[in-house]
């Protein structure tokens, strides 16, 4: 059984990387847990589709009332120290520290939100609307100058931008030679915000609802919270039940899901030993990602244009099967958002080693910020380790997690398209066979999810 590999020595800065300690350890799957998880997808995919009746799958996305509360738009304050914040992070990473471990940005950036905050959205609640960092200037300027929009935000641009912003951000992680620098990464993220401000001041704040990418993806997430408000009470339910109590989602945000899910896997598949063997190169003698920009970036739009294809086929095929081939447009923008308890299983999945030893790193960074011997925690050392990947019953925990994660994550998007499918056909036979492409490929993804991490992966 494999439980650890070192592909180079120690955990020194790796510049190259997105996450600093990726180079220095890579967890592999067990094969025995990789394939109980296939298997287990498999038969819960068969028992989900076949035998699940309508009226239970619906019952399951039904929310308890928790308390009155009236929605309301996030306030000024929240997002003013978000950007304040942001504006500190930016500095820091102009003049702090060189290595990516110990430089808060680095780390706020590439651990605390591409990791723990996209969790904290789709497991918990919609924290991203609070502190998105756009906004509360946007409202101050707004207030203090009488600001209105200079222009109408076509509808036909649909939410194209936020898929190009957010195709942007998946190549800054996937193909730049060293996302996380601090300073490439403070001028990075300086013109991100300065970019997308410059259009709210434009198109006003629904700029950041169809233009920015990170919005989008954030809110995409926020569906599957089971903490949110529907008819004026705050709920809570199974996850997903704000997708099942919503609307379909415009074409272009079914788009965008799908292209989650995309970014996700390739993700870990431009990691593997395989994908190196596709380039050419030998994975132990592999001499960084600057030797291979051009091929990730290709890689990247691949993924991004063929598993929306293979997604439309999947639909397409259903509902020919239930002879309801006219729904189609409806279909794949109601089913989309099924596939993000895959994207948010596999993203769980992917980083918990990371998260592990980078979380950490922001403890310490957490407890003196400016490397000035301050002690803001309390904390007089924190001395990061990594011996837990030394011992099997830990090591064995983290895979259990894992996998686990990923059979869940499965088991809750068929139940969920289940649920979409007997809302959108007319009876319980047409949804059941409508999903049977669309629950193959969810099977074929979730296979893959757990093929990549049970590959061997380098740097």
């Amino acid at each position: 059984m494999r439980f650890l590999i070192v592909l180079s020595a120690g955990l020194a800065p790796a510049p190259a990387l997105s996450h600093a300690t990726e180079g220095g350890l890579v967890l592999l799957l067990p094969t025995d847990l990789y394939i109980a998880g296939g298997v287990a997808a498999v038969v819960l995919t068969i028992l989900l589709v076949t035998v699940l009746p309508d009226r239970f799958a619906l019952a399951l996305f039904r929310p308890v009332p928790l308390f009155r509360s009236r929605r309301r738009r996030a306030g000024a304050i929240p997002g003013l120290l978000s950007f304040l914040a942001l504006a500190g992070l930016v500095g820091l990473g102009l003049l702090g520290a060189r290595n990516p471990m110990e430089n808060p940005l680095s780390l706020a950036v590439w651990s605390l939100f591409w990791i723990v905050l996209v969790l904290v959205q789709g497991l918990v609640f919609d924290l991203w609307r609070w502190i998105e960092p756009w906004g509360g200037p946007y409202a101050v300027l707004r207030r203090r100058f009488g600001l209105a929009r200079l222009l109408r935000l076509p509808g036909w641009v649909g939410h194209w931008p936020a898929l190009l912003s957010f195709a942007a951000f998946a190549a800054v992680l996937l193909a730049h030679p060293a996302p996380a620098d601090p300073a490439r990464l403070a001028a990075m993220v300086a013109c991100y915000w300065a970019f997308h401000f410059a259009l709210t001041l434009v198109f006003g704040p629904k700029w950041l609802r169809r233009g920015e990418g990170l919005t989008v993806l954030m809110r995409a997430y926020a569906r599957m919270a089971p903490f949110g408000t529907a008819r004026g009470r705050g709920r809570v339910g199974l996850h997903g039940w704000q997708v099942k109590a919503g609307r379909a989602p415009p074409a272009t945000v079914a788009i965008f899901m799908v292209a989650m899910l995309a970014v996700g896997s390739y993700d870990g598949l431009n990691e593997t030993f395989w994908w190196f063997g596709q380039l050419g190169w030998n994975p132990l003698e592999f001499p960084g990602r600057s030797a291979v920009v051009r091929e990730n970036l290709a890689g990247l739009a691949a993924a991004l244009i063929l598993l929306p294809l293979v997604y439309a086929v999947a639909v397409a095929a259903g509902l020919a099967l239930a002879r309801e081939a006219a729904r189609f447009g409806h279909a794949v923008r109601a089913f989309a958002p099924a596939l993000l308890p895959i994207a948010l299983a596999y993203h769980f999945a992917h980083y918990l080693p990371v998260i592990l030893v980078e979380g950490q790193y922001m403890l310490a960074v957490a407890n003196d910020p400016l490397d000035t011997g301050a002690h803001l925690l309390g904390l007089y050392h924190v001395h990061v380790t990594t011996s837990f990947f030394n011992t099997h019953d830990t090591v064995r925990r983290i895979f259990l997690a894992q996998a686990g994660a990923i059979v869940i994550g499965h088991a809750l998007a068929i139940v969920l398209s289940h649920a979409l499918a007997a809302r959108l056909l007319d009876t319980p036979r047409k949804a059941a066979i409508s999903q049977a492409p669309l629950a193959g490929f969810m099977v074929l993804y979730t296979l893959c999810g757990l093929w990549l991490l049970a590959s061997p992966r380098g740097v």
